[in-house]
């Protein structure tokens, strides 16, 4: 369990890797102190299942080799729940690896259940148990220990049979077509370039005036620079409490920012007090016309309630008898939309979900299909 430290033990390892038809990967990051990720430790492992384990942060290591081999289009690059790890792929090399594999998709699409855990699945597939009490460990910390190491080693290692097993499962049910809307969002570079510019829409909440949205859209774009610039936590700038509250009251005076309970004493005359009051000011300087109308929720439980959970039950029902999770057919929103419009623009309505539940959706919202309850099971009839 030696860790690689150097560029050429690291070029080595890549270009074995780059001989075999897929390679899992794995990596170790902490952010909790810094805007973007810590990058730690990185493990892979290839069909074999011999692993390997790469010191990021050695002295004057360089790290293309492991770009180069993430970019490599003659290798499968196989992660479990990649989204943190591609983000740090896309940061260190301006790329994302194809082609790729994600088991946490493959596993819903193969009946495992709703973001399947890899030590449920670990479990599950290739009959392990995973210490996971280094989890949580300081991985900046050197040198590891064996614990670490093991644990580490770990998570690439298993993912062989794991990949294995859900790429045999996926060709015998057909069902390989399916994982290509999800694996696209994860593959896309969008997914993963942090725009201050779009920065408000997490915390737009139930803000509904644009005057309000105006100021938001500046206010949390000025943050998120901030944060970007400093690489520390959005939060270690302003809190989100505090984003929210200069946008609804809009302060455009010293004592009007020092008002606000979320500002702390004193911070409004700080340099970074200037500053939150001159990105309101670039807020009320908007034309609200330009800004971005946010739609109302639907009210649950509203005139389509008793449909949209006649609905989940039916999801529920075709989820297990076609052995796939549900989160990856239809969400809640997407049940109250077909509620409401019989062609309302999502994916349940379309392409391989249609087929499977949305026509039967359909066709138990108009009284062309019925279900009951025989033997504990709900069974789905049509009545045509």
């Amino acid at each position: 369990m030696d860790l690689i430290s150097t560029t050429a033990a690291l070029r080595d390892a890549c270009d074995r890797l780059a001989a075999q038809s897929f390679v899992t990967v794995d990596t170790e990051f902490m952010r909790e102190t810094t805007y973007y990720p810590k990058l730690c430790l990185i493990q892979m492992a290839g069909p074999d299942g011999t692993g390997v384990l790469v010191d990021p942060l050695a002295k004057d290591i360089d790290l293309q080799p492991f770009v180069d081999l993430m970019a490599d289009e003659g290798v499968v690059k196989v992660f479990h729940s990649a989204r943190q790890d591609l983000e740090i792929v896309w940061l260190m090399g301006g790329l994302l690896p194809q082609p790729f594999f994600d088991t946490q998709v493959a596993a819903m699409v193969c009946g495992y259940g709703d973001s399947v855990s890899y030590e449920q699945l670990v479990n599950d597939v290739a009959k392990a148990k995973i210490d996971k009490s280094s989890r949580f460990t300081d991985w900046s910390r050197r040198p590891l220990s064996d614990a670490q190491l093991s644990y580490a080693l770990s998570d690439v290692t298993h993912l062989v049979t794991v990949y294995e097993t859900l790429v045999s499962e996926l060709l015998s049910t057909d069902r390989g077509a399916w994982l290509d809307e999800e694996m696209s969002v994860l593959t896309s570079p969008d997914t993963y370039k942090a725009d201050p510019a779009q920065a408000w829409r997490r915390l737009s909440g139930r803000m509904r005036k644009p005057r309000e949205i105006a100021v938001l859209m500046e206010v949390a774009a000025w943050r998120e620079r901030e944060a970007q610039t400093r690489n520390v936590p959005r939060g270690r700038i302003l809190k989100d409490e505090a984003v929210i509250d200069v946008a609804s009251s809009a302060p455009r005076s010293v004592e009007a920012l020092g008002r606000l309970r979320s500002i702390p004493a004193g911070f409004e005359r700080s340099r970074t007090g200037t500053e939150i009051l001159e990105a309101v000011e670039r807020g009320f300087a908007r034309d609200t016309a330009d800004v971005p109308r946010l739609e109302r929720g639907r009210t649950r439980g509203g005139g389509n309630g008793a449909l949209v959970e006649l609905l989940k039950v039916l999801l529920k029902a075709v989820c297990e008898a076609e052995r796939v999770a549900p989160k990856i057919i239809a969400t809640v929103d997407d049940l109250e939309a077909l509620a409401d419009d019989d062609e309302a623009d999502v994916p349940v309505l379309q392409g391989w979900r249609r087929a499977l539940f949305g026509e039967k959706a359909l066709a138990l919202k108009h009284g062309r299909l019925a279900l009951s309850a025989e033997g504990g099971r709900i069974v789905v009839r049509s009545l045509e």
